[in-house]
Parts: C-alpha cells; structure tokens; sequence
C-alpha cells in the first residue's frame, strides 16, 4: 500500500507553512509487510533553526501565550478536525506503526484527540492567578498574588510506540498553558506527525510558529533541539539512556527538563488471588500492542508454592495469543517497529538462555510470518531478579515469570529495579492487596484489574523511570512557571 497523504513535498510545518526539507527526504516502512509506504522530509539543521526561531517569535511577539480564550477555541478545533480526518489517520498509524487496529479506538489514536479539548476546559477554568492577601513584610503594608504564566518554548521529543498518545500528551497541556511547541518525532513514525502538520496548517487557525513540526532522521537534530538556549522546556519520552544525554545536555542552559522514559514494571500475584486469571491478564497485557509499551508490566511475581501451576497458566494464555496482521481488529500483537528492534528482541531472548532461563513457549519468529517484524510472544522461566533480562526493558512481547516468598519478598523484588514506573498488585483480600501496593515504588500501581490511563491521571515514574509528570493538571503545570507579585497596598 502506498500513501499520497500526507504529501511528502511539504510534510515540514515551520512557521505556519509546509515545506520540504533541507536534507531531502528518507524512508518509512510498513513494520508488518517490510514495504516501502513512501518518504518523509528530511530536515537539516537551518530547518531545525528556522522552527525554533518561529516557535521563540511566537511566544515573544504575540498574544498567544496570555490569550486564554484563542488557545481554547483553537485546541477544540483541533480536536474537530482530527475526528474528521479519523479514518485517514487510522490507516495511516496501523500502516506505519505497526498497531493494531482496535487499540486506535483507545489510547493509539481517539482517547489521545480527546486531550485537547480536556486541556482546552483546563486553561479555562484554571486558577491563573492567587491571592496571597496583604502583609507588611519589613514593616511595609503590600498585597502580593501568585501568577502563573506560560513557560516558553517547548522542545518535544516523542518516540515511535504510541505515536498519538504521547504526542498529544505533550502537545496538549503545552499550548493550553500558553507555550509554542517544537515538535521533534522519530524516524520511525515521520508520516504520523506530518499528517497533523499538513491539518494544523490546512485546517486550523493556529497562529504561526506556535506549532512546529520537523521530521528527521538525523538524531542528533534532536541534541541541537536540547542544547539550544532558545528553548525553555524540554518534554522527552524514550529510553532511560537517551534521557540520561538529554538532561546532561540540558544542564548547560539549565532549562526546565521532563523526562519520561524506560520501565521493568511488575505483576504481583498475591497467594489468595485467582492464579489463572492474573496469570491470563498479565501474559495478555505484556503482549499489547506486541510488547512496545514502557509502563507494560514485564515481570511477573507469582507465590513459589504455585509457581509451577503460574508457569503453566501464563504460558497457555500467550500461546493463545495469536500475532497477526495490525489492520485485522482481532489483532492485539502485531509486529515490532523495525528489524533492528526485532534483533534487539532476539538478543534478550539470547542472553535469556545464556543466564539459564527456559524459554516456556514463544521465542522465536513466527511460523508462516516471513515478511514483517514479527516476534511470538515469550514466556522465560528459571530466572532470578538479577538477570539481564529480568531487569532491563525489552520492548516486546516477553514476560519473565519469577517466584516470591511472600509479601515482603514481593514488595523487594519489584522494588529491586533501576525503575519505577508502572506496576499491579492481584490478591483475594483487597486490603492486603492496596497494603502492598503502597510498598511499591513506582508513579503508577493497578490493583485488582484497576486501569490508571486517563487523561486526568497523571502519569510518570521514580528512579530511572524519569522526572515529571504528564497528563492530568500536575502534566498541565509541568508547563507553566510561578510568578510573584507584590505592589503597595
């Protein structure tokens, strides 16, 4: 299949208009057939310059960033517009992601487009401004008030899993609070993030330079967009590695830096849950969406006494999971992003076997799959917590099934990891079950079947899991700055 949207003549959006790019184009694939979609612009560095010269115009020269009202107006626009282009965006994010179908009627594609108007009722209703009463500091009778006010401009660096989500869970709360945006997708997705430049410069009245998108294959665009002391704000979501450069590069003009990134979070099963089902949830989650999610809960934590009844119950439950095509709605595990992830995969699944794990079912390929970046969904048992690849982020569709001792067993070995960002706790007794779940470091913590994702939940980890938080007001105020004013009473 071969896309003529977005336009690849004119996929850049810098300062209102679209363009090509400087470095000519590359090439996106489709992960699940290998075949060549089309091209997306290239953007060199005098591209890159240009969207930050637009974006810092923008905030400094017009009244974007304290017109509460247009910024409304314009996010629930948006918002109209991508739901009239939704079935065009569908098939553009199953062909170029690899995603399934159905997760685009949730949180790959029409929750996400829902952010912005939530955002839009955010910035209005929102306590811009506090009043800290009178006072006579220094015997000087004054009336002071908190004023909170826009940041910048925003750097926002997404990766290639949940193109949408994570898009517009940067996009969003950052123009509602009054910033401009240059956005830096990956090279994996380019066609994802033109598709809403060419709607935002076509369809919408968002002022120039308030959005920029510029796609690119060359990463280090990406370091230029950090080091430049134009930018106020960097929002990052990738690897734990990456973030770690980011905020390093960061530091030198010490700007404001979010960072949402790996995860190794885990499933503990209590001794008085339903085995089977945790067991079937936990090897179903871990393969959503074929494993590419950081907040997956990839470790499973079962009672020793039951370990073998879990190793049989999860590993049933992932053989009847079927990887299939992305378009086809009963598709839940589709194909990785690229042959260098499926490779990445692979390794893991390697040093699996080198440390002493079994592979329990999956590892390989699947059969009758030659095309495409398929992996078969994994279970590995006979691994301790200080394994490779029970401590460090696979991103695909493997789960490390590991026993306890107990609840305090439990609560160590998930709290054992570089990480702290996601995690689920399943008993019988709910009590115990929530007292568990406080022992757990991580931002988020499911109980019982409890589901997290929601646009006003906010969303981010402990350690190495990042800083910040995204989505909810605290993801809203990420964004913004405190201001002080006093004046003579």
């Amino acid at each position: 299949m071969t896309f003529d949207w977005p336009d690849p003549a004119s996929p850049l959006l810098i300062d209102g208009h679209l363009r090509r790019g400087g470095a000519g184009e590359f090439v996106t694939l489709n992960p699940a057939t290998e075949e060549v979609l089309g091209h997306a612009a290239n953007a060199d560095v005098a591209d890159l310059d240009d969207a930050i010269t637009a974006a810092r115009r923008a905030f400094d020269e017009t009244e974007w960033s304290r017109d509460v009202a247009l910024r409304a107006g314009v996010l629930r626009q948006f918002a109209k517009v991508l739901r009239d282009h939704s079935d065009e965006l569908r098939e553009l994010t199953v062909a170029e992601a690899g995603v399934p179908v159905a997760l685009t009627y949730g949180p790959q594609l029409d929750l996400p487009v829902g952010y912005l108007d939530w955002y839009a009722d955010l910035a209005e209703s929102y306590e811009w401004r506090q009043d800290l009463g009178k006072a006579e500091p220094m015997g000087i009778p004054t009336r002071r008030w908190i004023q909170r006010e826009a940041t910048g401009v925003v750097g926002a660096i997404t990766p290639w899993n949940f193109p949408h989500q994570i898009t517009f869970a940067k996009l969003a709360p950052a123009l509602a609070a009054g910033n401009t945006v240059v956005l830096k997708p990956p090279p994996d997705t380019p066609w994802c993030a033109a598709a809403l430049g060419k709607l935002i410069a076509e369809e919408t009245g968002f002022p120039p330079g308030v959005v920029n998108i510029v796609t690119s294959d060359d990463h280090s665009l990406g370091s230029r967009l950090v080091e430049d002391p134009r930018v106020d704000l960097v929002s990052f979501t990738g690897s734990t590695a990456t973030g770690r450069s980011v905020m390093r590069t960061a530091a030198d003009t010490l700007k404001k830096v979010f960072l949402e990134l790996g995860g190794k979070s885990a499933y503990v099963v209590l001794d008085d849950a339903d085995l089977a089902g945790a067991c079937a949830i936990a090897a179903f989650t871990v393969c959503t969406h074929a494993g590419q999610g950081c907040a997956l809960t990839t470790r499973l934590l079962v009672p020793r006494d039951q370990y073998d009844d879990a190793v049989e119950a999860a590993a049933g439950a992932m053989r009847r999971i079927k990887v299939g095509d992305p378009a086809d709605k009963r598709t839940i595990c589709g194909p990785v992003i690229s042959a260098r992830q499926r490779e990445r995969v692979e390794g893991y699944l390697k040093l699996a076997r080198d440390e002493g794990g079994k592979i329990v079912c999956g590892g390989g390929r699947p059969a009758g799959r030659e095309t495409g970046f398929y992996i078969e969904p994994t279970l590995i048992a006979g691994l301790g917590n200080d394994a490779r690849a029970a401590r460090e982020e696979i991103f695909g569709p493997v789960l490390v099934i590991m026993p306890h001792d107990g609840d305090d067993d439990a609560v160590r070995i998930a709290n054992d990891s570089p990480y702290g960002l996601s995690g689920t706790v399943h008993g019988g007794d709910l009590e115990r079950a929530r007292a568990v779940a406080a022992r757990i470091r991580s931002g988020t913590v499911g109980v019982n079947g409890g589901v997290w994702y929601a646009v006003d939940a906010p969303f981010g980890g402990y350690k190495q899991s990042g800083t910040g938080r995204e989505m909810g007001v605290a993801g809203f105020e990420e964004y913004l700055e405190t201001k002080l004013v006093a004046e003579p009473a």
